[in-house]
């Protein structure tokens, strides 16, 4: 059984950066061929794929957040990561990791999912 679980701060103030962690079991990261991604909701909205990285550690980043996103994986370790620059209160979401069989979508696995607050 894959198991995603994300871990980091429940709160982060204004202008830090967000980092957050995908531990994954049951499955490799390096695994051929899937997408390993974060996808978050903000109160109110769909959920808004943020980027990945691929079993081959190649890594994506939707241009909505491609200037301020940072994602990296530690096969040691068969985790990924995502960090967020320059947060704002419009950052404050659940933040999922996921698994995918295609960039973006085909998602199979999640995680439970964190809620991260930015506030002074």
């Amino acid at each position: 059984q894959v198991q995603l679980q994300e871990s980091g701060p429940g709160l982060v103030k204004p202008s830090q950066t967000l980092s957050l962690t995908c531990t994954v079991s049951g499955a490799s990261i390096t695994q051929s061929y899937y997408y390993w991604s974060w996808i978050r909701q903000s109160p109110g909205k769909g959920l808004e794929w943020m980027g990945a990285i691929s079993s081959s550690a190649n890594t994506f980043t939707s241009p909505s957040f491609k200037s301020r996103t940072s994602i990296s994986g530690d096969t040691a370790k068969n985790l990924f990561t995502l960090q967020l620059s320059s947060v704002t209160p419009e950052d404050t979401a659940v933040y999922y990791c996921t698994r995918g069989g295609r960039l973006g979508t085909n998602y199979d696995y999640w995680g439970q999912g964190t809620q991260v607050t930015v506030s002074s």
